[in-house]
């Protein structure tokens, strides 16, 4: 892609991208600055959508507790860091590493862009099993074609790479979640 000139020019081309890896279009990685300034404007994009994760649905009046905003940053950051790690070291393990810059800019991208289906959603139809499921099944078509598109990883490596996405945020969730009372998994 063609270095974007300003982050909301970044924005549009990682919302073309979004779009690509919904629908699995083999060009989608042409969307993504995989530059060390679109790495930064992915982190911009990340801390949006776990701003908008946290507080977004207070925003849209649906009740919480007493700290529930902070106790989904904490998680969200936490379940972050160690997907990163993971991500990180099943890459290395294939001697992909190539693609961890890939992968983190596509996938902090894809994070605002499900939080804001996520809002806009809970905002329309509310907060529903079948909708939070419809959800949770685009994030996984995302994530795999992330892997199958972006990094570029052969079928088996993408079912290693995703279950031990999977393994790690489950496990993430339980040890986090106990740490943290009243705390449950992001939306995101």
């Amino acid at each position: 892609m063609s270095q974007p000139t300003s982050i909301t020019q970044e924005l549009a081309a990682a919302a073309r991208g979004f779009v690509a890896l919904v629908t699995g279009n083999r060009r989608a990685a042409d969307n993504f600055d995989f530059s060390q300034r679109g790495l930064v404007g992915s982190f911009i994009a990340l801390i949006v959508a776990s701003v908008l994760t946290a507080f977004g649905p207070g925003l849209l009046g649906v009740p919480s507790e007493p700290g529930t905003a902070t106790r989904s940053i904490i998680l969200g950051a936490s379940l972050f860091v160690l997907q990163l790690g993971v991500v990180y070291f099943v890459l290395k393990q294939m001697n992909r590493l190539d693609g961890f810059i890939p992968y983190l800019v596509a996938d902090n991208w894809i994070s605002l862009f499900i939080a804001v289906l996520t809002v806009a959603v809970l905002r329309l139809v509310g907060a529903g099993d079948f909708t939070l499921l419809a959800i949770g099944i685009l994030a996984i078509v995302v994530e795999v074609n992330i892997a199958r598109l972006i990094v570029t990883l052969a079928p088996m490596q993408i079912v290693i790479f995703i279950g031990a996405q999977f393994a790690a945020q489950f496990l993430g969730v339980l040890v986090l979640a106990s740490m943290l009372p009243g705390a449950t998994a992001p939306a995101v």
